[in-house]
């Protein structure tokens, strides 16, 4: 098997492990993980041959631009403490534990090496977090601290990481230097990432072809990344910048068809980029157990004392800092989300994973120092660094369903329905405010415009059919049986017309863009 094989197994394994993963009730990306690591182990499979520096730049992109996606800045802003407090703080603490504990028990290993281990496994993975807590149905306050954590803790692990690699390497650390450091790249990256997503948002509207505007988004991430790691700034920070610029600025409500076509596509590319991610960390298992080996015992000694330390600084640091933040919202902002209790706290200890970046990071330790030396343990600190990976991933992911049934944490239902219920009221008013500026200025029959108003009710009962009173519901009940077998009827009529359009592409004469053209008109009308 060759590479292109390995890759190709890979893609079908993204694909096949979400609706697997649904049907077990596990996180794709976990599943995708134990696929590498039994592909890992097949003697037939050759190890995975990509240069370290380009994982991060290959995978981190999309996927966090995905990620931002489904969030909003106002959710951000709005869970700023929370956020600050893991992704930023719990990185520093996490960082220093681990980078003290691997100091004092690896014989040898810098303390600036040590400081490198420790911010490579202190992020917990934003891909992993999201995919856990959208499969198990969490409250939506703690899907907004995992996503805000697991987006920004990379910043902050990043460029610590960098300042560490750049002590051990060169031997040197200055305090002042490394803060200087930690600012410039955050104001370098929030600059490119503003730019390029206001260039990116004039852009948008100059292509006006769905098709062109979508292959944009699949391009600007990447560039963002590259643009600000040029400039020595963040990467990670300006790809987060310019999603959240285009997620508040880029969007056109009536533009349905680029809308709908561009969720379709970033869904794909967010599975078989997740997919890829998570089975390359299965993978990576060969040079773990070729590191490993003739010392087992000294390696897995210190690999558990520093799964230990992972795994405790994050729930001995939540506890207080979820006290703190209840504090502190009982006389702030009522909008902030946060756990409201042991149990919720508890699922949010459980859910920091680590995966993507802390692989990368990983394997992107340089081999050697400015003096021409060894880089000091590297071996020792990639095989560390794999086993935190693989037991919060492994044990954590597979086990958090469990955890969250025991604990019966729950989305709440009925607060969502009733977000549902007011935004369907909102829109329903908005169509009939609509109306009736249409009827100031035009003269409407009587007949049009009641039916123009049972439509506009309609619009807010088709989406919470609760809002409308009993014999309302019952007459919104008849009309929707009405509809779809009107759709039904509709969709027979457009799939024949649809097969005869097909069976005129292979006729003699028959020029397939014209069929295509034709096509597509009839699928968008069957959208409708």
């Amino acid at each position: 098997m060759d590479q292109l094989a390995l890759l190709f197994l890979l893609l079908l394994g993204a694909l096949v492990s979400v609706p697997v993963g649904d049907r077990l009730r596990l996180p794709a990306p976990v599943l995708m993980t134990v696929f590498g690591i039994v592909l890992a182990l097949l003697d037939f499979v050759p190890n995975v041959d990509i240069p370290p520096e380009l994982i991060l730049p290959a995978l981190l992109p999309p996927l966090l631009y995905a990620a931002v996606r489904r969030t909003s800045w106002r959710q951000f802003a709005v869970n700023v403490r929370p956020i600050f407090l893991l992704a930023v703080a719990l990185v520093f603490v996490t960082m220093a534990c681990v980078a003290t504990v691997a100091h004092v028990i690896v014989p040898g290993l810098p303390l600036a090496a040590a400081f490198a281990l420790g911010a490579l496994v202190a992020p917990p993975d934003p891909v992993a977090a999201t995919a856990v807590a959208g499969q198990l149905g969490l409250p939506r306050r703690l899907v907004s601290i995992l996503e805000g954590e697991g987006l920004f803790n990379d910043v902050t692990a990043i460029v610590l990481y960098h300042v560490a690699i750049a002590a051990a390497v060169s031997g040197t650390f200055s305090p002042w230097s490394a803060g200087a450091d930690l600012v410039l790249s955050a104001v370098v990256a929030v600059a490119v990432g503003l730019a390029l997503g206001w260039g990116a948002n004039k852009l948008h509207g100059l292509l006006g072809d769905a098709t062109l505007q979508i292959g944009l988004t699949l391009l600007v991430p990447y560039a963002s990344y590259v643009l600000a790691e040029e400039l020595h700034g963040s990467g990670v920070l300006a790809v987060l910048t310019t999603a959240m610029f285009l997620a508040e600025y880029a969007a056109d409500a009536d533009d349905v068809l680029t809308r709908l076509a561009g969720h379709t596509v970033w869904d794909v590319v967010d599975t078989l980029v997740t997919g890829v991610a998570f089975g390359l960390i299965g993978l990576e298992l060969h040079n773990a157990l070729r590191t490993a080996s003739g010392h087992w015992a000294e390696l897995l000694t210190w690999a558990a004392a520093v799964v230990v330390v992972v795994v405790l600084v994050r729930l001995l640091w939540l506890l207080p800092a979820t006290w703190l933040t209840k504090r502190l919202h009982s006389r702030r902002d009522q909008d902030e989300d946060i756990p409201t209790s042991w149990r919720e706290t508890i699922v949010m200890w459980w859910a920091g994973m680590r995966g993507v970046a802390s692989v990368a990071l990983a394997l992107a330790i340089p081999l050697k120092t400015e003096d021409g030396s060894a880089f000091p343990h590297r071996e020792e600190i990639i095989f560390i660094a794999f086993a935190v990976i693989m037991v919060t991933l492994l044990l954590q992911g597979l086990t958090l369903p469990w955890l969250v049934d025991r604990l019966g944490v729950r989305a709440d239902s009925e607060r969502e329905q009733r977000l549902e219920r007011d935004l369907a009221v909102r829109a329903a008013k908005a169509a009939k405010r609509r109306l009736r500026e249409i009827e100031a200025v035009e003269d409407l029959p009587e007949e049009l415009s009641e039916q123009m108003l049972r439509r506009a009710f309609d619009i807010g009962v088709r989406i919470s059919p609760d809002i409308g009173d009993e014999e309302r519901r019952e007459a919104q009940e008849q009309r929707v049986r009405r509809l779809r077998r009107i759709r039904r009827i509709q969709g027979e009529m457009l799939s024949a017309a649809r097969h005869e359009v097909l069976a005129a592409r292979s006729e003699p004469g028959a020029d397939p863009e014209i069929v295509d053209r034709v096509l597509r008109h009839l699928d968008v009308r069957s959208l409708r």
